[in-house]
């Protein structure tokens, strides 16, 4: 009992970078019923955005000063990789049968992978992030890292800003128009093509922002990450309701928190020591996700947020 503050904030902070990640599927789907299969890869080349910043930069910079900087490059790259995606992919394909944007999905995840592999000298290894240096963070009993301050700030915000936007902003109402009934909306003189591009776009913007939060916590981006996160991200926003998008932010949360006890207290379990330890912390995920659809499969919170307004 000891050591369940440090790992609850353990699955807090790793639900958090879940739920930025989920955000992207859970929007796109509300709008176009469409799964983005691509998105982990989004998230991905967020991360190498930030990295060529940084690297651009006079060496000794101070990372506190690049992290504005890294940022920026981050949600531009994944913004403008998710845009490009929508409009050249997707878009073509959106009266067509639903299999053939899955496929398309999965052969422009193949390629984003192929593209960094090819661009980044030895692309095929892991490439250093710059992390906080100095000691860590006592909170509550349990240890943060410097790093890990980033998406404890950045999630809340970015969903207060994506709370606000959705519910008070004209583009916001049109996107809940839009997910409700987009033949409709076109009537009522909405460009149902923009919103689309803007859901897209939120979505990539927040899988930047997660980009940042997992380089700073690991160390490390490789060309590879987007694939396991971007499954995790999904499961999360089924977790929470596939389209709503305060059930991705909890989805997240709650496979992260799910994760982290899984991996300090099943193997404490007589008879369940081989089932324990990081190795085993996916297939936990995986379980939770099919006992929270057998109890409920519309996901935790249910309806999608364009329902509720």
């Amino acid at each position: 009992m000891n050591e369940l503050p440090q790992q609850l904030a353990n699955g807090l902070i790793l639900g958090a970078m879940y739920g930025l990640i989920a955000i992207g599927y859970t929007m796109v789907y509300g709008i176009v019923q469409l799964i983005n299969f691509a998105h982990g890869e989004i998230f991905m080349v967020g991360g190498f955005g930030a990295l060529t910043v940084y690297l651009v930069m006079p060496s000794g910079t101070s990372l506190l000063l690049a992290l504005p900087l890294m940022l920026l490059g981050a949600v531009v790259v994944s913004g403008l990789v998710g845009v490009a995606a929508e409009r050249f992919a997707y878009r073509p394909l959106r009266g067509a049968p639903r299999l053939a944007p899955l496929i398309t999905a999965i052969g422009l995840s193949i390629a984003l992978q192929q593209a960094v592999w090819m661009w980044y000298p030895e692309g095929n290894k892991a490439r250093v992030f710059p992390q906080f240096k100095g000691d860590s963070i006592e909170i509550l009993g349990a240890t943060v890292q410097r790093g890990d301050i980033f998406v404890i700030v950045a999630a809340p915000v970015c969903m207060i800003a994506l709370g606000f936007f959705v519910t008070r902003t004209r583009s916001g109402r049109a996107m809940q128009a839009t997910a409700q009934d987009p033949d409709t909306a076109k009537l009522m003189g909405i460009n149902t093509d923009r919103i689309i591009v803007l859901a897209f776009a939120i979505g990539a913007v927040f899988a930047g922002v997660a980009a940042v939060a997992y380089g700073l916590r690991t160390g490390e981006v490789q060309f590879r990450m987007g694939f396991i996160l971007g499954l995790k991200a999904f499961t999360a926003a089924v977790l929470g309701g596939i389209g709503n998008i305060y059930g991705a932010m909890l989805g997240g949360l709650v496979l992260g928190v799910a994760e982290a006890l899984a991996t300090g207290y099943v193997e404490e379990i007589p008879g369940m020591q081989q089932f324990g330890g990081g190795a085993w912390k996916d297939v936990w995920a995986f379980v939770l996700l099919i006992l929270v659809l057998l109890l409920r499969p519309q996901g935790l919170l249910g309806e999608r947020v364009a329902d509720r307004a």
